[in-house]
């Protein structure tokens, strides 16, 4: 590798492979296709990156992944940019997480296209009535294993708890992300702790000039739209807000993005809102590209682009941002404290989530019954997909 790249603050090629940044791209992009399952597909991603290739070594993709937990954003994304950023600079990042995002991107925007135009066709509905059942069972899913991981400590179920309530008297979201993460910091915070000796070569503990440029263009694009389409501008500033926040993977975006959306902005009812989650469980990708169908049906094809650039940008910066420098940072007496104060928050807002979206569910024997059948699925480790499009069929039977 160049000393030009390895100034810039990225590491230098682990092996003696050096793939071209075309072929990152191609690798990813056929992963994305069958990346189903969400955080479950880093298992592909190191199949692919470290036994097949030897893009990375072992510890290496390990960091990485300590790294896709610790910073906002959806974490197999998140590990797809980090493989393309160790193996190939900010260019190899940029060809990976586009190749693994692309697939859900084009399948969600094709499933927004054909929802806004034959929602209201009997059997469409029929689908939907079921789709929505699923969807409180599987947000339930989600509270549930998130509660069960932060539940070994009391503290952080009072957080929740204390979470779940702001959210439900109407406190900013983002209100109460910061404060349980300052929480955390004062609550948490543990002895600091040395420097890794390990510093691997190229890690600069500066942000990367080519990461600035970027956020620099991110920036001046979103001024544009302000110019340019005022709407397409309040779209792209509240998927930016929603990622900069998303700690805990895509299902932490979820309350956010329901709370701008549907309350604070007014633009869809919570019932399309939980179809677009219903869409998004049976794309490949994370569940976060939700927002490619609200930008669709906010703005049209603008909208879906916007709203799917956006969503994406902000954690993807603050991973090549952080990366050079994350054994640094990680040992911070605060940091693991603040990340610890933030996800127990989320387990409050999927609770207060699972609520909602179950109010809003006409329930009747036959709807109570086949939400059972979904969580008693989704507990026994049944693929979602599976689940979905199983769950899709008997909507249909079940409900016209």
């Amino acid at each position: 590798m160049s000393e030009q790249k390895i100034a810039e603050g990225f590491p230098p090629p682990e092996s003696s492979q050096n793939p071209s940044v075309a072929a990152i791209f191609g690798s990813f992009l056929r992963l994305g296709i069958t990346s189903f399952g969400g955080p479950a597909m880093i298992a592909h991603i190191k199949e692919l990156s470290v036994k097949r290739n030897k893009w990375l070594t072992e510890e290496t993709f390990k960091d990485g992944v300590v790294i896709c937990q610790s910073v906002p954003g959806a974490t197999a994304m998140q590990m797809a940019a980090y493989v393309g950023l160790r193996t190939k600079g900010l260019r190899g990042a940029v060809a990976s997480y586009a190749g693994f995002g692309l697939p859900a991107f084009l399948l969600m925007l094709t499933l927004a296209v054909f929802y806004s135009g034959s929602r209201e066709l009997p059997l469409v509905v029929s689908l939907f009535q079921g789709l929505q059942v699923m969807v409180v069972a599987i947000v339930a899913n989600a509270t549930f294993t998130f509660g069960r991981d932060i539940g070994k400590k009391p503290l952080n179920l009072v957080l929740a708890a204390v979470a779940a309530a702001l959210f439900w008297l109407g406190v900013s979201p983002f209100a109460v992300i910061v404060g349980a993460a300052i929480a955390g910091a004062l609550l948490f915070k543990g002895p600091a702790l040395p420097p890794s000796s390990t510093k691997k070569e190229g890690d600069a503990g500066k942000v990367p000039r080519p990461i600035v440029v970027f956020m620099f263009l991110a920036f001046a694009g979103v001024v544009g739209l302000y110019f340019v389409d005022r709407k397409l501008y309040q779209l792209a500033a509240l998927m930016l807000r929603i990622d900069l926040f998303a700690f805990g993977g895509g299902f932490a975006s979820l309350p956010l993005m329901f709370h701008e959306v549907v309350n604070a902005m007014g633009w869809m009812d919570g019932k399309t809102f939980m179809d677009g989650i219903a869409l998004g469980q049976v794309t490949p990708g994370p569940i976060i590209i939700t927002a490619t169908f609200v930008g669709y049906l906010v703005r049209g094809f603008p909208g879906a682009l916007v709203a799917t650039a956006a969503i994406f940008t902000p954690s993807f910066v603050v991973l090549v941002a952080v990366t050079p420098f994350f054994d640094r940072l990680k040992n911070a007496r605060h940091f693991s404290g603040a990340t610890r104060g933030i996800l127990a928050s989320f387990v409050g807002l999927l609770c207060y989530m699972t609520i909602r979206f179950a109010v809003a569910v006409p329930w009747e024997p036959g709807r109570i019954l086949f939400g059972i059948a979904v969580v008693v699925a989704l507990a026994r480790k049944i693929n979602i997909l599976y689940v979905v499009l199983i769950g899709s069929v008997i909507s249909i039977i079940l409900f016209r």
